[in-house]
């Protein structure tokens, strides 16, 4: 079941969903806007190398692409490019095993204005999952004809909330506690 603003306003106060610093009101009716980090990951040119999926997908990021900062007149993301950019806002979705009913997971979705520019924030991997800390990594790429100007701390893209039957098992993905569009936990 898809939270509402009100229950989304009552899980972080229940520190249910914990979203560092406070998201900016008022909520849409059932989302929460995010904005964008400053930190991007842009792709490495020239490089001859075959991505093989299989190993631990963090390191080979890492070989992948290049820090750069969203200067204060930002970033411009050209036709056809794609970078890695995440969220300037930190999650929490802690489980909770003494109550199966308080456990929350999140979707993250574009915002429709971006989108009709051309601006693709995630390809297939919406899924926030109950138990997940650390900023939500974008993977973005602008579809569109023209260029779109990033900026730090823009709303980027749409968090929703779902409740999730039952207390799931830990699990700790290769991301979890990601402070990095990389995936890297520092």
């Amino acid at each position: 079941m898809i939270l509402s603003n009100k229950e989304i306003k009552r899980a972080i106060q229940e520190n249910r969903i914990g979203i560092d610093p406070s998201p900016k009101e008022p909520f849409k009716t059932t989302s929460v806007d995010l904005r964008l980090e400053k930190r991007i990951k842009i792709p490495k040119d020239n490089l001859e190398i075959v991505v093989d999926p299989r190993g631990k997908i963090a390191n080979t990021l890492k070989e992948l692409y290049k820090d750069e900062t969203i200067q204060d007149s930002g970033y411009l993301l050209e036709p056809g490019k794609f970078i890695l950019g995440q969220t300037f806002e930190r999650i929490n979705l802690p489980l909770h095993p003494d109550n199966e009913n308080n456990v929350i997971a999140a979707r993250v979705e574009g915002k429709s204005s971006l989108a009709r520019c051309g601006l693709l924030v995630h390809f297939t991997a919406p899924t926030i999952h109950a138990g997940f800390q650390g900023n939500i990594t974008l993977e973005m790429i602008n579809l569109g004809k023209y260029p779109i100007l990033l900026r730090f701390q823009m709303p980027i893209c749409q968090l929703i909330f779902e409740t999730v039957l039952n207390t799931p098992d830990p699990h700790t993905g290769q991301f979890h506690g990601q402070s990095r569009p990389n995936g890297i936990v520092s």
